[in-house]
């Protein structure tokens, strides 16, 4: 029996038009996402440990790392130091790769 993985079903999709564009336009809040629990995961934490940290509830250390929030610049700042990072915010212009990093 073959298995399909989501990464195989990934690249079906890519092909449809509208399905491509929801993802682009989502891609943005994935990267945050990922970019949370890289954090937490290199400061080899759980989310209890970073909730604590933080003075707040492991709920909504994972609201915040599913997307289900917009965290504030301060909510960030706090999430980096709980752990062990610095925020880091950069600007990038529409289309390109390069950076301006503030």
């Amino acid at each position: 029996m073959n298995r399909t993985t989501v990464d195989d079903l990934h690249q079906k999709w890519m092909k449809n038009p509208k399905y491509r564009r929801e993802y682009t336009a989502l891609q943005e809040e994935f990267s945050l996402t990922a970019a949370l629990i890289e954090a937490r995961s290199r400061a080899g934490l759980t989310q209890e440990q970073v909730a604590q940290r933080m003075k707040t509830t492991q709920a909504v250390i994972a609201r915040l790392e599913s997307g289900g929030s917009k965290p504030s610049t301060r909510t960030l700042e706090k999430y980096a130091e709980a752990t062990g990072n610095r925020l880091k915010i950069s600007f990038e212009p529409v289309g390109t790769q390069e950076a301006s990093e503030i």
